[in-house]
């Protein structure tokens, strides 16, 4: 199992309960594919460093977890087409 970290700028002009629903869609996706969620951060309500979709701020979260290699491939096909992300980044942990 190797560590990833999950990074998902969510639309901020949903709903509060839509924007949780779309993070646990994300960590549903993780655990389907045989990964464990160890470590979620809420960074909130940021300004984007740029237009993204005539919007310009996001919420930010972190998600942190453990899965098989191919994981984070299937993981993200799906995120890529949910609505509400507006950027996401999946990327391998080396712990030193």
């Amino acid at each position: 199992m190797n560590k990833y970290e999950l990074a998902l700028v969510v639309n901020a002009k949903i709903e509060d309960d839509v924007r949780t629903a779309t993070v646990e869609k994300a960590k549903e996706y993780i655990t389907r594919f045989g990964g464990t969620v160890t470590e979620v951060d809420d960074w909130g309500k940021k300004r984007l460093a740029y237009e993204i979709q005539k919007m310009r701020e996001g919420f930010y979260y972190f998600i942190r977890f453990e899965a098989p290699a191919d994981a984070p491939a299937q993981l993200e096909q799906r995120v890529r087409i949910m609505d509400n992300i507006l950027r996401f980044l999946c990327v391998r942990t080396d712990e030193a």
